[in-house]
Order: structure tokens, then C-alpha cells, then sequence
């Protein structure tokens, strides 16, 4: 795997998916997938608190289910929420009625800890980005499907944090919408890029903001 800004190509092949927010202001987008767990995704809140930044976490639903004290937190900073399947699902190696069983509760237990509905439609990040067109289609009325114009790659063990936080600087601009991972395998590399990413664009006047 590698870092990159999403093409031209990918955006036109999938123009009902959000792939980057239209605007002349100094915003970015970050978003965060598969918490949330302990100590990972407590110290992205931690670390977005200090730049005052809201952020969307695609929550796996057994990691609520795991830690809803965590998810609460989410919640209490501010920040938006979407699902990001119960189980981590693959769409195209997973049969369309099993994957949107699989959404839905997902989605139970995110309405059910967060104890309101959230306002605006409904957020959908498939997992690995991968979904087939037939799901989306049937996801796509009720939810945005969110994906990304920057993947920092921070999972990547082959990857440095030095070069996940280079790359992540070099393809970031206003309206991106950034890709981390509040999860173990990324920590090591998150936890070095995000508050040096955070640092580096507040002091060129951007805001960090909800999808």
C-alpha cells in the first residue's frame, strides 16, 4: 500500500461517493476508521482537542460494542460519526444481503449508543474501500458514502511516520477529506503524523472540520 491523492479517474468512476467537499476556505476534513478502541482513539481526541478540531470517526460496531465508554467520547468532543460496517466487511467478498445486515447493525448500535439520532444523513465509509455498485445503490438513499482524497497509509508497516506525514503535507489541500486509522496497527505512524498535521495546517490558518 501507498499514499496517495485520489485521482481524477477513481472520482469520475464513483460520482455519487463524496470523495473531497467543494470550497475557497481553509478547511480539512479528517476522518478516522475502525475505532473506536482505548488509548488509540483517546489519543486522536486528545490530540484534535488541543487544535480545537472536529473530525468523523467510521466506527466499526463490535469496537462500540467493545468500548462504548470510548464511542461516548467521540460524541462528547463534538465529532461526527459514521459506520463502517459491524464487522469490517469486505463488500466484494461478501454477499449484498449479509453486508447490508451487516450495516444495519451497525447502525442500531450507533443510534442506540449516541442514545439520539445524529443530525444530517446518515455516513458510510465501506471498509477497505471496497463495495460493490449494487450495495451502494442500495445504501446510497438513506446514507452519503464517504471516502477519501487523501489515504495516509498510516496502517502500512513498510511505511515510515516520516513519510506518512511528508505525503500526507505534500497531497493535503482545502476541502480534502483525509484518511487515518485510530487502530493498533496504525498507531505508530498516526501518533507521529496527526499532531504534526494538525500543527502544520493550523499555522497556515486552516480549520479542521466535520463531513
Amino acid at each position: 500500500m501507498f499514499i496517495h491523492k485520489t485521482n481524477f479517474l477513481m472520482r469520475a468512476m464513483y460520482p455519487d461517493f463524496i470523495w473531497r467537499k467543494k470550497t475557497q476556505e481553509k478547511k480539512i476534513y479528517l476522518t478516522f476508521d475502525d475505532g473506536p478502541i482505548p488509548e488509540v482513539t483517546e489519543f486522536v481526541l486528545e490530540t484534535l482537542a488541543t487544535f480545537n478540531a472536529r473530525a468523523t470517526f467510521f466506527c466499526i460496531g463490535d469496537n462500540i460494542r467493545k468500548h462504548p465508554f470510548v464511542f461516548d467520547k467521540v460524541i462528547a468532543g463534538g465529532h461526527s460519526v459514521g459506520n463502517h460496517t459491524f464487522n469490517h466487511l469486505r463488500g466484494w467478498d461478501t454477499a449484498n444481503e449479509v453486508y447490508l445486515d451487516n450495516v444495519k447493525q451497525c447502525d442500531t448500535l450507533i443510534s442506540s449508543q449516541a442514545r439520539m439520532m445524529l443530525p444530517g444523513k446518515k455516513l458510510f465509509r465501506p471498509p477497505h474501500g471496497r463495495i460493490r455498485r449494487s450495495q451502494a445503490k442500495a445504501l446510497l438513499p438513506e446514507y452519503d458514502i464517504v471516502m477519501w482524497d487523501v489515504l495516509t497509509a498510516d496502517y502500512a508497516a513498510d511505511i515510515t511516520p516520516e513519510k506518512v506525514l511528508a505525503k500526507s503535507l505534500q497531497y493535503t489541500e482545502a476541502g480534502s477529506i483525509v484518511l487515518f486509522h485510530d487502530s493498533i496497527k496504525a498507531n505508530k505512524n498516526m501518533s507521529f503524523a496527526l499532531p504534526r498535521f494538525l500543527a502544520y495546517f493550523s499555522e497556515k490558518g486552516f480549520r479542521f472540520e466535520c463531513i
